[in-house]
């Protein structure tokens, strides 16, 4: 998808000057006509914008998102025009990216398009579920409530994704360090000993010989290792974004002993929260299932949701399929299907999001305190058998001259 900027001519006959995400120049021309635009000029943005890449183009992050929505929900509330808003929170944003697209999307209202329909067109900022969100806060006439109940589900998630990545950081860094010590002793303090080693009259225990010989090869083909060492990582990480990888690492991180459970715990969590949030807000069953099915983040739990709604379309209830999909525990369906009988089903899912929230912080601080001392003892091998292979040819000699 590429950026365009035109010159346009509204139906007001007033001239708009923007920019718009298309596949095309004929597919921006043909979608400004449809707005009523008549276009005197247009041309592709080189160089960045939203629709290519800038390496110095900074992002929109999910805190300023959840900002915007709730300063936004606060001036619609004390009656402040919605195209007043746009501006207000324009010249008031810090990030140039995002103050470039609310322009876009003022302009885009101010051409008289639909606030809804201007925020698809920044998928990358704002979320299927977002967009679904304020649709039908602009059909209920309640856009000021749907999106302070918008904020309250970003903040959520916010800190829901912050613990799960605060947990999952610690051991990750504490094990690049560990791996940064262990080649820095391979390559650079081992090779001191070396020529110790070749001035002893002892033969060299076999974990020495090992490890010099790893010293060797290191230090021969590092501009070979570095590259393979670097690109790993990145095909690993490309592969798991791809359909076929994604579905193998949902499946198997949810079967994991520890992290699978936290995980499993993450997901309910999510789908609950955003379920409710859409039912709340007078979004359809159907389209709030396929949003949720959308923003799930896990495949696995993406898919059960899916053949949910295929269900209720054939006139199913939702707890019957979600309770065949094994994915999620009995008391989470139980409690949906007490929900959809008394028709609270919002309110049900809320509380069970809010008790999985709980449930996630508990998972997080076992998950730490187990964490931390398989890390110390994975250190403390690797690096003391270095230490101890180092050792050993001279204990070997301090031996064999008693």
């Amino acid at each position: 998808m590429a950026t365009f900027t035109y010159k346009a001519r509204n139906w007001d006959g007033k001239i708009v000057s923007a920019e718009m995400d298309a596949e095309s120049k004929e597919v921006c021309i043909a979608k400004l006509r449809e707005k009523g635009y008549f276009v005197t000029n247009i041309a592709e943005k080189k160089g960045g914008g939203m629709g290519g890449f800038n390496l110095f183009e900074r992002g929109v992050s999910s805190q300023e998102v959840c900002i915007f929505a709730r300063q936004f929900a606060t001036m619609i509330g004390s009656g402040v025009p919605l195209v007043r808003c746009l501006t207000i929170l324009q010249q008031q944003s810090e990030n140039p990216t995002f103050r470039k697209i609310i322009t876009q999307i003022r302009s885009d209202v101010e051409g008289g398009a639909t606030f809804s329909k201007s925020l698809e067109k920044h998928p990358k900022v704002f979320s299927d579920l977002f967009c679904s969100l304020v649709k039908a806060g602009e059909v209920g006439g309640i856009l000021d409530q749907i999106l302070n109940r918008l904020a309250d589900y970003l903040e959520s998630s916010e800190n829901l994704r912050s613990k799960v990545k605060g947990a999952l950081t610690y051991p990750v860094v504490v094990f690049s360090i560990a791996f940064l010590v262990v080649v820095a002793l391979i390559m650079f303090v081992l090779p001191q000993f070396k020529e110790i080693f070749m001035g002893m009259k002892v033969d060299l225990p076999l974990p020495t010989q090992l490890l010099l010989a790893l010293s060797d090869f290191m230090q021969s083909w590092w501009f070979v290792i570095i590259p393979i060492m670097m690109g790993i990582p990145f095909l690993i990480i490309n592969f798991f974004k791809t359909k076929a990888g994604s579905r193998i690492f949902d499946t198997n991180i949810l079967r994991m002993p520890a992290i699978g459970m936290m995980m499993r715990k993450v997901a309910v969590a999510k789908f609950t929260r955003t379920l409710g949030t859409l039912i709340a807000s007078g979004v359809p069953i159907l389209q709030a299932l396929e949003v949720t099915a959308q923003t799930a983040g896990n495949v696995v739990i993406a898919e059960a949701v899916d053949k949910t709604r295929v269900s209720i379309r054939e006139g199913e209830s939702i707890a019957e399929p979600l309770k065949n999909s094994n994915v999620f525990p009995p008391m989470v369906v139980q409690m949906i299907a007490v929900g959809e009988e008394t028709g609270e089903l919002d309110k049900m899912l809320s509380k069970i999001a809010d008790f999985y929230d709980t449930e996630v912080d508990n998972a997080v601080k076992g998950l730490t305190s187990v964490i931390e001392p398989i890390v110390i003892v994975f250190m403390g091998v690797v690096i003391g058998g270095i230490v101890l292979a180092v050792f050993m040819p001279m204990l070997k000699l301090v031996q064999s001259s008693e």
